[in-house]
């Protein structure tokens, strides 16, 4: 979002916050004004978060020499001699 985008938005959630405090004098501390209120506190919240340098407007590239490439091959069977199937429960038992 460009700053007069946000600026905008800052000027907007400050007029339902005004017309929010209308109604509430107008209606008394009914749900209905409380939801209301609750959801520009919210949209007050979100807008802020996206004022923060901290949001990234795009996922970072993956730097390649950071992936692990795994082989497509199988595995040793010697990697797994000796070791029992726990779904199973003791398949290999007789085989020790």
């Amino acid at each position: 979002m460009t700053t007069t985008e946000l600026a905008e938005l800052r000027r907007t959630i400050g007029q339902l916050k005004q017309c929010v405090g209308a109604l509430r004098s107008r209606y008394g501390d009914a749900s209905a004004v409380r939801r209301l209120a609750n959801d520009v506190d919210r949209l007050d919240i979100d807008a802020a978060d996206l004022d923060q340098p901290s949001v990234p407007a795009q996922p970072k590239p993956l730097d390649p020499s950071a992936v692990v490439k795994i082989p497509d091959g199988p595995y040793d069977p010697a990697l797994w001699q000796g070791a029992d199937d726990e779904g199973v429960g003791g398949y290999h038992r007789d085989q020790r």
